[in-house]
């Protein structure tokens, strides 16, 4: 006998006040399915990984959160995402308040062709800040919490196109926290990364969890068991676990889970 998928304990694992909450969420490129019933809650102030093989929804529910998706022609979605318990999908929304409180760090970072003070002030100058000052704060303050103010900061006047790539990711991040959202997209991050520049990325990820809710997706099952608290293993458009990272990666409740991790398929 199937396991209610209510209760199935292999999909909802206990988290006390999410900050988000997938309902039901089902989204169509065209005639193409790409999400099927998705339910799940993000807790707040943790990192939660998505993982899966290629094509099996992860990007796609990552930019569910912030209605990038609403961007794509022929998109249609069924279900809801609640935010602090405010549907996201609700008229009312706010659909650039809504990315301010909830960044993007896409896969290949891509700086402005502008000096490294001017990416991070960017979001900042189109939300109304004008003052130099305030604006040397944020800057400052964001190079800092993303790591790399050490490197850059005698350089700030300097086009960001002459960053490496690793720092190119970093300075992306500190665009994203300039503008003080809430929660942070991470779309596989380090993929285009060499090693050394992976693991400061990785280091930086877990600083950036006692002040932000990270969500990431992640080709790298070593990464998501790195850095995760939690890890959601999607496949074909379906969640098939979701659960805290050590008990998914040492003790899945699903078979199709561990043939995955273990390498047997995907």
């Amino acid at each position: 006998m199937s396991q209610d998928p209510v209760h199935d304990p292999a999909l909802h694992p206990r988290i006390e006040d999410p900050i988000l909450r997938v309902e039901d969420l089902s989204l169509w490129y065209g005639e193409k399915q790409a999400l099927a019933s998705i339910s799940l809650e993000i807790p707040a102030k943790k990192i939660t990984a998505f993982i899966g093989p290629s094509g099996c929804g992860k990007s796609t529910l990552l930019r569910c959160f912030n209605r990038l998706n609403d961007l794509v022609d022929g998109v249609r979605i069924s279900g809801d995402i609640r935010f602090e318990e405010t549907s996201i999908h609700d008229p009312e929304t706010d659909v650039n308040g809504l990315r301010k409180r909830v960044g993007m760090v896409f896969q290949k970072s891509n700086p402005f062709p502008k000096s490294i003070y001017e990416n991070v002030a960017y979001g900042c100058r189109i939300h109304g800040v004008r003052a130099k000052r305030e604006l040397d704060e944020i800057v400052e303050r964001s190079l800092v919490g993303a790591a790399l103010w050490d490197e850059v900061k005698d350089r700030l006047n300097e086009s960001a196109l002459g960053l490496s790539g690793g720092q190119q990711q970093r300075l992306c991040i500190a665009r994203a926290i300039a503008v003080e959202p809430e929660v942070i997209l991470l779309d596989e991050p380090c993929s285009a990364l060499d090693p050394i520049a992976t693991a400061k990325v990785e280091d930086l990820m877990v600083d950036l969890k006692s002040r932000y809710t990270l969500i990431v997706v992640t080709h790298n099952m070593q990464q998501a068991s790195r850095v995760s608290d939690y890890t959601a293993f999607l496949y074909l458009g379906r969640l098939v676990e979701y659960g805290e990272t050590e008990r998914l990666f040492i003790n899945p409740v699903k078979k199709q889970t561990e043939d995955y991790i273990t390498g047997r398929f995907g």
